[in-house]
């Protein structure tokens, strides 16, 4: 069933604002928030009218992140995930709706724990490993990033894991995953107007009355991280990664 505009309720409006200033935080560097209200949407408006509802949304988020962080980010690492990020949506317009939420929540979670897994012994051993450098560790990170975002808007950990693994400084950090998801959320947006059909003008006008929602979180998001000193924010964002990794595996 179409979305409708005029159909939608009480709890679904509030979840929603919640949702737009929680996506405006994590694209302004509080990472890793928005994972957690993607299963909330989905079982509000269904899996495939949840993802049209919440691309635009994200888009959104990821401009005003854009404007504010854009001269921090750094190229060479964007230029390294976009190839292989774009083959990932590929595969995940190709798949649709054919995995399903539980396979696809399983496979997230357990790509998740893995990666932060080696990450995590790598800081804790001071070991001085060459795959964070290498080019497959580029290729997959953008493969399943591609992948898991356009599944289900939920790439964020994935991309986290990839761009603290190159040690990136906070600003740094948080410019170029904004600029990484503008690029592949607008790439995303065509494919699920044509194939999946699940964009139409009464989501887009849903859409637009959340905008405010998004600049308020937006505005948190660049204080609160702001005042996060450096390895804080690098702490911060590997227990919002686990947290999230670990909800998809037990929910």
């Amino acid at each position: 069933m179409p979305f409708d505009i005029s159909q939608v309720e009480t709890y679904q409006w509030v979840l929603s604002i919640v949702s737009g200033m929680v996506i405006g935080m994590s694209k302004a560097g509080l990472t890793g928030l928005t994972l957690m209200f993607i299963p909330l949407m989905a079982l509000s408006f269904g899996g495939k009218a949840s993802t049209g509802i919440l691309l635009p949304m994200l888009c959104v988020g990821d401009i005003f992140a854009v404007a504010w962080y854009r001269r921090h980010a750094e190229w060479r690492y964007l230029l390294k995930l976009l190839p292989s990020a774009v083959v990932g949506i590929g595969v995940g317009v190709a798949v649709g709706g054919g995995l399903s939420d539980d396979s696809f929540r399983l496979l997230l979670g357990g790509i998740i724990m893995v990666l932060l897994g080696m990450m995590i012994w790598q800081d804790v051993y001071k070991k001085e490993t060459h795959y964070p450098q290498a080019w497959w560790f580029a290729v997959l990170a953008g493969l399943a990033a591609g992948f898991t975002t356009m599944i289900g808007n939920a790439a964020g950990a994935i991309t986290s894991i990839y761009l603290l693994s190159m040690r990136l400084p906070k600003n740094a950090f948080i410019g170029t995953a904004a600029w990484f998801f503008l690029v592949v959320n607008l790439l995303k947006v065509p494919p699920q107007v044509i194939f999946w059909e699940n964009i139409s003008a009464s989501t887009l006008m849903f859409d637009a009355i959340m905008i405010p929602a998004i600049a308020v979180g937006t505005a948190i998001g660049i204080i609160a991280a702001g005042k996060i000193p450096e390895k804080a924010y690098r702490v911060f964002v590997m227990v919002m990664t686990g947290v999230a990794g670990l909800l998809l595996l037990v929910l």
